[in-house]
Order: C-alpha cells, then sequence, then structure tokens
C-alpha cells in the first residue's frame, strides 16, 4: 500500500474548506459525505473506535486541498448493547473540485490500490456526469443493494430560511442546548434514539473538538420526566451562510408526537439568527424509507441532489485497456 496516512482532525478542517469552496458553485457536486457538517460528524463520532483503519490522501494545487480520499477499511463496530458486526469491504468518501475533475482517476487509482482484493463501494453524486463515467471506466457498477424500496442511498435536502414556522412542544416539553444539558445527557439522546449504536462519550469528545461545533447549536427536547427525547447537531457553514442538521433523532417513546418537527423548526431559528440563510438535510431517499424524508418534507425541505452508489466486487479487475487517460492536474 502506498501513502497510507490516516485522518487526523486537520486533514477535516482542509476537507471542510473544499466542501466549502465546492457549495459556493456548485452544491449537486458535494457528495453526501463530503459536506461541511457530514465530514465533522463522520470523524468526530468514529475517530476513537475506528480511525485507525481510515487511510487518506490529499491532492493539492496552488496549496489548496481540490481532491481527498478516505477510506474506511474493514473493521468492527460494537454496540451499547453489547452486539458487533464485521464490516468486511472498503468504502470511499472522496470530493474532487470541478475544476480539477480530471484527479478523480488518481482518486480511483488509489483506493483500487489501498483496497485490493476488497469489495469496494463509494457514493458519487448523481449529479457528477463525469465523475460518474470514469467510476465506470474502472469497472465500477451500480451497487443492486441499493436498489428497490428498501435501498440506502441517500438524498441531500435543501430550504431557505425566510417564513419559518413558530415552533410548537407537547405541554410539559423544552428546548434545550448540549451546552445546558451537559455531556452525559447529549450523549444519551443519541444512543436512546440510535440504540444499539456504537456511540460512546469519548465520541462525542471526539465531535465537540471538530473546527464547527458549537454547544449552543446541539438541540434537545427534554421530556417532563427529565429524558431527552430528541436531539440534533447543526452545522454553521458560516462562509456560505449554510448550516446542515446532522444527526437527527428521537427516542421511539416519543416519536408521533411532533417533537422532531418542533426541534427542525426551532434550530431552523436558531441557526438564521446564527446567520444561516439557507438549510440542508440528509434522509434515506428509497420509498421504502418514507419516514424521515416526510417529516423534512413537512418543515419545508426538498431534494437537491442524490446519491449513486456504485460497487467493484473483489473479483472484478480495472480494465486498463480502455480507460482512457485523462490530463490530470498537478497535486
Amino acid at each position: 500500500m502506498t501513502d497510507f496516512e490516516l485522518v487526523t482532525a486537520a486533514d477535516v478542517r482542509l476537507m471542510q474548506g473544499l466542501a466549502q469552496r465546492v457549495t459556493a458553485t456548485r452544491p449537486d457536486l458535494v457528495n453526501s459525505d463530503a459536506s461541511f457538517g457530514e465530514l465533522a460528524w463522520n470523524w468526530g463520532q468514529g475517530h476513537a473506535s475506528h480511525g485507525a483503519s481510515w487511510p487518506r490522501r490529499l491532492w493539492f494545487s496552488g496549496g489548496d486541498l481540490v481532491a481527498w480520499g478516505w477510506v474506511r477499511l474493514p473493521h468492527r463496530v460494537v454496540r451499547s448493547d453489547g452486539s458487533a458486526q464485521d464490516v468486511a469491504g472498503a468504502y470511499l468518501a472522496y470530493q474532487v473540485h470541478p475544476d480539477h475533475a480530471g484527479l478523480v482517476d488518481e482518486v480511483i487509482d488509489w483506493y483500487d490500490g489501498i483496497a485490493s482484493g476488497l469489495e469496494r463501494t463509494v457514493l458519487p453524486s448523481a449529479s457528477d456526469a463525469f465523475g460518474l463515467k470514469r467510476w465506470a471506466a474502472y469497472g465500477y457498477e451500480t451497487d443492486p443493494a441499493s436498489l428497490g424500496d428498501s435501498g440506502s442511498w441517500i438524498q441531500l435536502n435543501e430550504r431557505d430560511l425566510t417564513d419559518l414556522e413558530q415552533p410548537v412542544l407537547p405541554a410539559g416539553f423544552r428546548f434545550r442546548t448540549a451546552d445546558e444539558a451537559g455531556p452525559e445527557a447529549a450523549v444519551q439522546a443519541h444512543l436512546d434514539a440510535w440504540a444499539p449504536s456504537a456511540y460512546t462519550a469519548e465520541a462525542y469528545q471526539d465531535v465537540r473538538r471538530t473546527a464547527p461545533y458549537r454547544g449552543d447549536l446541539h438541540i434537545l427536547v427534554e421530556a417532563p420526566d427529565g429524558t431527552m427525547a430528541s436531539s440534533t447537531i447543526m452545522w454553521l457553514d458560516e462562509a456560505n451562510k449554510t448550516a446542515e442538521f446532522e444527526p437527527v433523532g428521537t427516542h421511539p417513546d416519543y416519536r408521533r408526537r411532533g417533537l422532531a418537527r418542533a426541534m427542525l423548526l426551532h434550530g431552523m431559528h436558531l441557526a438564521r439568527a446564527a446567520g444561516a440563510a439557507h438549510m440542508t438535510v440528509a434522509c434515506l431517499g428509497a420509498p421504502g424509507h418514507p419516514s424521515a424524508r416526510e417529516l423534512y418534507y413537512g418543515v419545508g425541505f426538498r431534494e437537491l441532489t442524490r446519491d449513486a452508489p456504485l460497487i467493484k466486487t473483489a473479483t472484478a479487475t480495472k480494465a486498463t485497456t480502455t480507460i482512457t487517460t485523462k490530463s490530470k492536474t498537478a497535486g
């Protein structure tokens, strides 16, 4: 393997800078796991447990990061209920600036080298026509597991922050921030909403030390008995005046009471007060996963873009004889 350096917090900040530059001109080309907020969340919540299996490579031009790749190699996920899952394949998160689109070939070459012998998956944006052609040239095909009603592809939704409704909570419930409620409550709220979960207090400490995290934009809904019944984190991109919800979850005992709806509306008011004019949130897009999509549509979000899930089996070989060499930006 070459270029086997692991993803650091400093790398994530550079990646976020690229996300901001792409968002400013072609937001539809920001991959679902390469957005400003998703990068912070993914690194923070997984670094302590899985960071040793996260090789990365960065490409620069004129001192600016213009492309990156971040591989998740096989690892074991241990959840809060004691269960465990072995992840056997490799997954790539990546982003290429549209002005340096030809670098996608170098990203693919690097990924195929790092993950040689493994099943490989990747989630380019469905709007990236050039990138999709290059992935196909290297033998990547639409992932059959992503097709149909139960597919796992992600869609990104957006709305502006004008004409916001006022949030309404049921009697006895109230909004809190993570700054007010404290780390233990914030972690428990996530564990309750996503049980069984691999989230830990150590993971939350890493989330908190990512550059854009703000405890006053980490919102919880407290039930009358003191349970943190719902929670979300908002990630504010000040350069683009946009904010992102990630994650959003509600305790199963408190669902269908309008808590998440009220929390999202309250969060958007806070984001607007913090300087945002635009909001995004991701959800599963397949027809068999309507609940989150309907929640977000119900508070004014609409689809901006979606994933195009691709896979390359462990036995597939790169069709080097059919690949047209593209000119590449110096890295």
